[in-house]
């Protein structure tokens, strides 16, 4: 099978949406770090954030962790004096203790560092792009990085910014695509991010048993956006899914009820057959999502195709089933990891077994 591209409608990277709901809400002495450039071998690129707190503690990882207690002590400076900067690591030497680090990484960074308590340009940016996300739109950013007209930091699409820059916006929405942005300024170069922000992931999964719990937390761990649906009052309750939406749906009214284009993937796994059937068939009625994961043995599958007819050649090429990767998982946590694992390579482009 040919290797397969990434998909450009999701954005894998939620490192936006964990900040946004893990930063501590109280926190106003904080500094936004995000990576505006990258060259050779780096464990993250360009676009990817961490949240450095006064305290030195922080939300995220820019490397494997090598480079992280440098980065809180210049946070540090950038929260006693109020002023963002811009930093370069470069690892790409012969010598390992190239600032100090011994990371051995091989790769160069640029990393821009800005005040993020609240009411900044970060937090109010970084907000507006998370609404943006939980609507299933993209969005896009600039974060300034080297200018001497402009005060660094990131901006929202929406601010007053230069032509130059609301143009570099604009060409990130129609291309998909993030892109550096250099442009003369009275002479002196001025530097700039544009970056595209695709939804992330959303996950349906119809069914509320409980084995659909670990795959709930899987999947909200990643920074997804996840909807369970399931036809029975006593399993539709969101208390039993912790940061998942929850409704109570009929399996056969799910069109009806879910706007099912707004998912990337679902997962029929309600152990109840005539259940399953119903939510294959909207499905299949549908025409989206594109992944259709179905839980259980090939037998199972065998006799639900049976059950659906003709509608079944319609759904083919969407359906996984049994659903997961074989890795050998025998517990719910094994499986969901195995579930969540095939999604996540289907979404990032990379070729099915």
């Amino acid at each position: 099978m040919p290797e397969q591209r990434a998909r450009t409608d999701v954005r894998l990277d939620t490192s936006l949406e964990l900040l946004l709901e893990r930063a501590p809400a109280a926190m106003n002495s904080r500094v936004l770090a995000t990576v505006v450039s990258t060259a050779g071998s780096t464990y993250r690129k360009a676009g990817a954030r961490m949240l450095i707190m006064a305290d030195g503690s922080y939300l995220g990882l820019l490397s494997g962790g090598c480079m992280e207690a440098d980065l809180a002590s210049h946070a540090g400076q950038v929260i006693e004096a109020g002023v963002p900067r811009a930093i370069e690591y470069d690892m790409r030497g012969p010598d390992d203790v190239l600032f100090g680090l011994g990371a051995g990484c091989e790769g160069a960074m640029r990393i821009l560092l800005e005040p993020a308590g609240r009411g900044s340009s970060a937090a109010v940016a970084l907000a507006a792009a998370g609404h943006a996300a939980q609507s299933g739109e993209p969005s896009s950013l600039i974060i300034v990085h080297e200018s001497t007209q402009l005060p660094l930091g990131t901006y929202h699409a929406t601010s007053e910014l230069p032509p130059v820059l609301q143009a570099a916006s604009r060409q990130a929405l129609a291309e998909s695509a993030s892109h550096s942005v250099v442009w003369d300024g009275g002479g002196v170069r001025q530097r700039a991010f544009a970056q595209f922000l695709a939804p992330p992931p959303q996950l349906l999964i119809c069914g509320a048993g409980p084995d659909v719990s670990p795959v709930v937390v899987a999947a909200r761990n990643l920074g997804w956006g996840v909807t369970v649906v399931d036809h029975r009052p006593a399993y539709a309750l969101e208390s039993r899914f912790p940061g998942a939406k929850v409704r109570l749906v009929d399996a056969h009214a799910l069109r009806g009820a879910v706007d099912l284009g707004h998912f990337h993937a679902a997962l029929v796994m309600s152990h109840h057959l005539k259940s399953d059937e119903s939510y294959l068939r909207e499905l299949a009625e549908a025409g989206v999502p594109e992944y259709v994961g179905l839980l259980g043995p090939r037998v199972r599958r065998e006799r639900l195709a049976k059950e659906l007819g003709h509608m079944e050649q319609a759904l083919r090429p969407r359906i996984r089933g049994p659903v997961g990767i074989d890795i050998g998982a025998l517990t719910p946590e094994a499986i969901a990891l195995s579930i969540v694992s095939q999604i996540h390579a289907w979404l990032a482009g990379r070729p099915e077994s």
